[in-house]
């Protein structure tokens, strides 16, 4: 396999850049690389790649960027991208939440990477100054079940995962968010916070571009067969989007990680009989450009058992605009990217709910994403059908690592994530 060259740009250049990153703009490359289907001299029979990870969402790149750095120069990394950019499926449409962890049963794998993946993430943006803000986030309830769900998260942080949380009196709550609602109570979670995505993804390419890794853009892969028996490597045969040509690469070992397309990866590999079914859930933003009325923390409601999110919350970005979302809308296209605008009477609705005096008129449609998901299942620990992330080992396939299911908090433990797949790898 030869890959075509291209210039290489500093990632001091790229994240200096004057010209603004909103939450829907799409991240220029550091470098882009297609691949060719040009003939490419003998060479010893070996391995293309040590790695080769699938999907260059910020789990893609917090994981090639963990890899590449553990070998230096002496190994090799490759990150395929089906898009002609990183980062613009889930990881660039959602709420940029630097979750706590708090809604997790303690031994989920959501739990065990989301608070340490939310401390190197805090520390990463201090280090290459990504712009981010410890906002905090409420938790508010309305009536006495919804307060005994709050109080079972408390019971939860407080006694088994140690993740500080703490009740609000009334009068505290009312003069920090006089127009915020919680008739029965108010949990606070002071680690929450938010983040540019995008500057962050920008940050785990720099470095793993300084590592010696390589990406591959418009890089879509459409075969995976094992080589010997499963016992010395992998074949992928990889489109071009661009082109439509197609190249085969070889790996030692694979990491999928390909996010909406992760259970069609997955499907590649195994026998029909182990096939699985993915399930999207849409989510739909709606901004609020009026002033009033104003709120600086972000606000969620009480989590329901069985919800396939965690309700229709209060978010804001880095220059304090609100938006309000994500629903969950059970779709079966995870392309279609429109919001739909059937569903503002609902969160309108959702909205006032903690937040009366809401001006409905002020709403308008922002952007949508997609969550993958492995069931029409609950977001939280508490209730039935709760459905944690997949990582791990597949059973006799030597060198692959599965990654199904990482939605939220996925951006918030991609960092733990990443060293969870290295030691899967390397022990």
């Amino acid at each position: 396999m030869r890959l075509s060259n291209t210039r290489l740009f500093s990632r001091s250049a790229v994240l200096s850049r004057s010209s603004p990153i909103t939450s829907r703009t799409t991240i220029p490359s550091l470098v882009t690389r297609h691949f060719s289907s040009t003939p490419k001299p003998q060479q010893p029979k070996s391995l293309d790649f040590d790695h080769v990870i699938i999907g260059g969402g910020v789990v893609g790149l917090a994981i090639a960027q963990e890899l590449a750095c553990r070998g230096g120069r002496n190994t090799s990394t490759l990150l395929l991208e089906r898009h002609g950019a990183v980062g613009t499926e889930t990881s660039s449409r959602n709420s940029e939440v630097i979750h706590a962890g708090i809604y997790y049963g303690a031994n989920s794998l959501k739990t065990q990477l989301c608070i340490p993946g939310k401390e190197k993430l805090y520390a990463l943006c201090k280090k290459h100054q990504i712009p981010h803000r410890n906002t905090g986030k409420w938790v508010v309830a309305q009536n006495k079940i919804q307060l005994e769900a709050l109080q079972q998260i408390h019971d939860f942080c407080t006694n088994e995962i140690h993740v500080p949380v703490h009740f609000l009196s009334r009068e505290e709550a009312s003069q920090r968010e006089p127009f915020v609602r919680a008739e029965a109570g108010v949990l606070e979670s002071p680690t929450t916070g938010i983040i540019d995505s995008h500057y962050y993804m920008l940050c785990l390419l720099g470095l793993f571009e300084e590592a010696g890794g390589t990406l591959a853009l418009t890089s879509s892969v459409e075969g995976i067969a094992p080589l010997n028996s499963g016992k010395s490597g992998w074949s992928l045969t990889v489109r071009d989007t661009s082109t439509s040509e197609r190249s085969t690469i070889t790996a030692a070992t694979i990491i999928n990680s390909a996010g909406l397309d992760a259970v069609t990866i997955h499907n590649l590999i195994v026998p029909s009989s182990k096939h699985l079914k993915a399930y999207y859930a849409k989510g739909n933003y709606f901004s609020y450009p009026a002033s009033s009325p104003s709120v600086n923390t972000l606000i969620y409601p009480a989590p329901e058992p069985g919800h396939g999110g965690l309700g229709t919350h209060l978010t804001m970005d880095l220059a304090g605009r609100i938006k309000f979302g994500p629903d969950v809308e059970w779709v079966d296209d995870p392309f279609d990217l429109s919001v739909n605008t059937s569903r503002l009477p609902e969160t309108i609705k959702e909205v006032k709910k903690y937040l009366p005096g809401l001006d409905e008129t002020q709403l308008e449609p922002d952007y949508a994403g997609i969550r993958p998901k492995l069931g029409k299942a609950g977001a939280v620990a508490h209730g039935k059908g709760f459905v944690d992330f997949v990582i791990r080992k597949e059973q006799g396939y030597e060198g692959w690592i599965n990654l199904l299911g990482i939605e939220s908090p996925g951006l918030t433990s991609s960092l733990a994530i990443a060293e969870k797949v290295k030691g899967l790898l390397y022990g």
